[in-house]
């Protein structure tokens, strides 16, 4: 035996061991090297520390440790979606749960599917409200992701929340990104007990103008009269405060704290028992800022959904600029 240990072939396999067990110590390096980069990269992506804001948003580094646990809808436009999303994100923009039959300006244009066409289609997306849903959006657009999520909650998803930061907040938190389009299985959803506390109608509005606030949530040209979004004519609902909702974000794309947009809305003109109606040109600005007011306390908060293209589109309602 001690003869065969001194073979060049057993010093060769003995070389070749040593070999491989210096390699396998060198990828297992290499591994616990790249875990610490992702780590390091999730430190430099914003974080949810207002517990408040909970009920309403995850960050990305919960969704990461919780991604098998939920539905991930990504609410940008397909063309967005197909460059690169989260993986299993399902593609609902808020036009897929929406009336776009109309053309704008006439009635209903934009709005909210009845509760069985919305049943149907939340269904065809693999939907049945079992696990928790999380939509995202990049900040930059106009709040579709809270457009989406109100309609969700109409449907009474109240499971449904946003990501802090959205699309970027992920990419920052070294979070996985794909161009393969997830395969939806759809499944069997009726909605039971919608909310319909959330949507607020022009004759609504018109029946309790005295009694509620208008809040028009687009830019302060659209406000003014200066610049329109395809709506008939140009100016705001007489009486209606404004309050731009980009006002609502961080320089870094994330929403303020609670505490910061309670101030934003007092200093409007805005008590929290208010009941405040939102607007914008379609209900996706107003019904991303709906949210926010009902995550700062404000019960009675509603989106118009309709919105100012309804409104101007009739040419008996009055407009002011």
């Amino acid at each position: 035996m001690s003869n065969l240990k001194r073979t060049p072939l057993n010093r060769t396999m003995k070389l070749v061991t040593i070999t491989a067990i210096f390699l396998l110590l060198f990828s297992l390096a290499g591994c616990s090297s790249s875990k610490q980069e992702v780590n390091s990269s999730t430190n430099n992506a914003p974080r949810l520390t207002d517990q408040a804001m909970e009920v309403y948003y995850v960050d990305a580094q919960w969704l990461q440790e919780n991604l098998d646990q939920v539905t991930i809808v990504d609410a940008r436009a397909d063309k967005e979606y197909k460059k690169g999303h989260i993986p299993g994100a399902v593609n609902i923009t808020w036009q897929a749960l929406s009336n776009m039959q109309p053309k704008q300006g006439e009635p209903g244009w934009g709005v909210v599917l009845s509760n069985e066409q919305l049943s149907k289609k939340i269904g065809e997306f693999g939907i049945d409200g079992k696990k928790d849903i999380v939509v995202y959006n990049d900040p930059a657009g106009l709040g579709e992701d809270g457009r989406v999520v109100w309609m969700l909650r109409i449907a009474g998803l109240e499971n449904s929340r946003m990501l802090f930061g959205g699309w970027p907040a992920w990419q920052k938190a070294g979070g996985e990104g794909t161009k393969d389009t997830s395969q939806v299985k759809a499944v069997s959803f009726s909605i039971t007990n919608p909310d319909t506390s959330l949507l607020a109608t022009t004759e609504y509005i018109k029946a309790n103008k005295d009694k509620v606030k208008l809040l028009d949530t687009r830019s302060p040209e659209e406000f003014t009269g200066k610049t329109d979004h395809g709506e008939r004519v140009r100016g705001h609902i007489p009486g209606a405060i404004h309050l731009h909702y980009r006002d609502a974000f961080n320089p870094d794309g994330t929403v303020k704290t609670v505490t910061e947009l309670k101030d934003m809305f007092v200093q409007a003109g805005l008590k929290p028992g208010d009941e405040v109606i939102s607007y914008c040109t379609v209900g996706i600005r107003s019904g991303f800022m709906t949210e926010l007011l009902r995550m700062c306390g404000y019960e009675n908060a509603k989106n118009y959904n309709a919105s100012f293209s309804e409104w101007a589109g009739d040419p008996n309602n009055p407009i002011e600029k």
